[in-house]
């Protein structure tokens, strides 16, 4: 199994369009995490807002994917995913710097909703385009690298984060995250159409499974359309969708909250907080790396979700019952189990979606699930600061890690029945009877 594991990893990466869009997407995410510990810092510390106006910044962020994020997804599977993708770098990169100049949360809330918005776009680009150049068997190993970046960086860019603003400010590590962008957008510049397409076209070819397609000019409505009924027809990513859903409520409640809880039990601590998602971090590494030696596919998901949102829970209750003044330890080694149950449900989550959805359907399922969970953050931090401001934050995470834990213990009693696998024809089935119909 390893020696399969290392030979998939080491074919993923001769493949040169992914190794660059690979290490495009490492820098932007390095540089996200300096950007959102120092907004973090900045709103929670410096601000001194509380946990109302802690709870509008997740919600400025969702709001364009609740509005946007199907449409995102139609669009990503019918113009050039690089071309938007470089696109977005840009713009991103301009309004990042714009944040330098906020002097309030008026200012603010409204750069970070229009930067939200090329995120929207983004990200079904980026998925569409993933799915289009790597092979069926590296899929695991793809989404697995990404995961690596984005739970790699917890650790690093809270750490080099917190460093920079012991010396600097958090306009600095601003000004880091617009850089990071800039080098992003140079990577993907260096791609050429034509090595794309020549790309697609050999996977094509060399996918003898798949049926052929009719290339049919249809509307953004109608594809979008296609989209949602496949989803509702496949049981499989029905069921992945609405326990993500649930989970994700509880666990947004809470994500912007962290800054509340900490100032009651590390109130003279505040490099505590940049510790714990550290932990975190190397937490969901560890966890990735065992994924890649396990991976079994339909087979596995019941296990990975259930373990995962039954660790999640467990260490958002711990969290909650932290009493003033706790040390270290115990908040590292919570944050750690924090990571190991995120790296499991996330990593688990993308490759469900990439690997039950037919390349043709990728940026329409992905774009969908934006505005699913998009949805979600913008109304669950709400709530979450009202319950903060009413109950405290110690109690709401006591209350949330139960919510999620008992969750995590549903999916293990029926995950093998919810994510029974389906044969591959009855899939391809029903993409075409979901592509005729409409």
């Amino acid at each position: 199994m390893t020696g399969n594991v290392q030979a998939g990893f080491a074919g993923l990466l001769r493949n040169k369009i992914f190794t660059r869009i690979y290490t495009a997407y490492t820098a932007a995410t390095f540089g996200d995490w300096f950007d959102m510990l120092a907004i973090q810092v900045l709103v929670g510390y410096r601000w001194e807002a509380g946990p109302l106006m802690l709870a509008l910044i997740p919600v400025t962020n969702a709001l364009p994917s609740v509005l946007l994020g199907s449409l995102a997804g139609v669009v990503a599977d019918r113009i050039n995913q690089l071309k938007l993708m470089r696109l977005c770098d840009l713009l991103t990169a301009a309004l990042t710097l714009l944040i330098l100049l906020a002097p309030n949360m008026l200012w603010l809330l409204p750069v970070l909703t229009l930067r939200a918005t090329l995120s929207t776009f983004m990200i079904p680009a980026q998925q569409a385009l993933t799915r289009s150049i790597v092979r069926e068997d590296q899929l695991f190993q793809a989404t697995s690298l990404n995961g690596f970046v984005n739970q790699g960086s917890k650790i690093a860019g809270p750490l080099l984060g917190g460093f920079a603003l012991a010396l600097l400010t958090p306009e600095w590590c601003i000004l880091l995250n617009a850089c990071f962008r800039l080098s992003s957008l140079l990577i993907l510049l260096t791609i050429k159409k034509a090595e794309v397409e020549f790309k697609k076209v050999g996977l094509n070819l060399a996918s003898s499974s798949s049926s052929p397609e009719t290339a049919v000019d249809t509307s953004l409505r109608t594809m979008w359309i296609e989209g949602l009924r496949f989803i509702l027809k496949t049981r499989l990513l029905l069921v992945t969708l609405l326990f993500g859903f649930v989970a994700t409520t509880a666990i947004q409640m809470i994500d912007f909250q962290f800054t509340s809880l900490f100032r009651e039990i590390a109130p003279l601590k505040e490099a505590y907080l940049s510790w714990m998602v550290a932990a975190a971090g190397i937490g969901a590494v560890l966890v990735i790396a065992v994924l890649n030696r396990w991976n079994r596919g339909a087979a596995g998901y019941a296990w990975k979700f259930g373990a995962g949102y039954g660790l999640i829970g467990i260490a958002v209750g711990g969290l909650g019952l932290l009493p003033a003044g706790s040390a270290a330890v115990p908040i590292l080694l919570l944050g750690f189990g924090l990571g190991v149950g995120n790296g499991l449900v996330v990593v688990t989550f993308n490759y469900c979606l990439q690997k039950e959805t037919p390349s043709a359907m990728v940026g329409r399922v992905f774009g969908i699930q934006t505005s699913l969970l998009g949805a979600v953050m913008f109304v669950a931090p709400l709530f979450g600061g009202l319950l903060v401001e009413r109950i405290g934050p110690g109690t709401t995470f006591v209350y949330l890690g139960g919510v999620i834990g008992a969750l995590g213990l549903l999916v293990l009693a029926l995950g093998k029945v919810l994510w029974r696998a389906e044969a591959a024809s009855v899939v391809r089935n029903e993409v075409k009877r979901t592509t005729e119909g409409v």
